[in-house]
């Protein structure tokens, strides 16, 4: 594995600068290790829900982590707002940077990552394949 350090600035969209980077790498399998920083908008699918929820203002970035491939990404993020509430969910495009955000990725070069729906969940879950030399 390959670690590589981002850093993402002011109104960048977190999910897809990340896909946007996972796009241009000639390795097909990536994961966010980790990621702290600030937002200023959350957009997040919460647990069983279909929505998404947007959730503005001043926002610590506690974590980030989850899977990338070149056909998409799976992302878990916790947040807290301003009076230390924490919440968590899927990542979703709208989620801004506010001041910094500071990510560690881990590239695979031994591995493909797909994602093809599963018929046990019904939703697009990650294969994991090495990658043919």
């Amino acid at each position: 594995m390959n670690l590589v350090p981002l850093r993402l600035g002011p109104g960048d969209d977190l999910r897809l600068a990340l896909e946007t980077w996972m796009g241009l790498r000639e390795e097909p399998a990536g994961w966010v290790i980790s990621a702290i920083g600030s937002l200023s908008v959350a957009r997040i699918r919460l647990a069983g829900q279909d929505g998404i929820a947007s959730i503005k203002g001043d926002l610590e970035l506690l974590h980030l982590a989850g899977s990338l491939c070149l056909d998409g990404a799976h992302l878990h993020l916790a947040i807290a707002d301003r009076t230390g509430v924490v919440m968590g969910g899927h990542l979703c495009p709208g989620s801004l940077v506010r001041t910094t955000a500071e990510v560690l990725l881990g590239v695979l070069p031994d591995w493909q990552f797909n994602r093809e729906v599963d018929q046990a969940t019904g939703y697009r879950e990650l294969q994991i394949r090495p990658f043919p030399s």
